[in-house]
């Protein structure tokens, strides 16, 4: 009996550090205002409150309790890859279409296909834009799959 009590105990006290969720994501810009404009014109995040106030910090509500923070600092990492990409899922991938479109806002298909969107074989719909720092986004319709 007492070894059964161990183990379950050792596998709650497991199961409670297994449990992790995004906090937020930091992302190293060169033009503060630039990005915010970015982040909020073209991709419609709410900016949320910033504790710092130092006019190198930004910081905006991506769902689920995350955060993305925007910190403005010198020496942007010159090398930007596809693969290294922040992706948001969003509700109507035929709207934020239009609204690049409407903006000439350019993105791409994964293939690197301008102005083409990539049908994923799990029937996901994805595109890829980049913020003013050159970095990748994945934007795609995953929202409630």
């Amino acid at each position: 009996m007492k070894s059964l009590l161990t183990i379950s105990l050792f596998f709650h006290a497991m199961s409670s550090f297994a449990q992790i969720k995004v906090n937020h994501i930091a992302v190293h810009v060169s033009d503060l205002k630039k990005s915010m404009s970015f982040y909020q014109d073209v991709l419609a995040l709410q900016e949320i409150e910033e504790p710092f106030k130092d006019g190198l910090h930004a910081w905006y509500d991506i769902g689920g309790g995350a955060a993305l923070h925007l910190i403005e600092a010198p020496n942007i990492p010159k090398t930007v890859s596809k693969v290294n990409h922040l992706c948001f899922s969003i509700l109507d991938m035929k709207g934020f279409i239009e609204n690049m479109n409407a903006k000439s806002y350019p993105f791409e298909s994964w293939a690197g296909v301008k102005g083409e969107v990539t049908n994923r074989v799990d029937g996901i719909k994805q595109i890829y834009i980049q913020d003013p720092d050159g970095y990748w986004l994945e934007i795609n319709d995953d929202y409630e799959k």
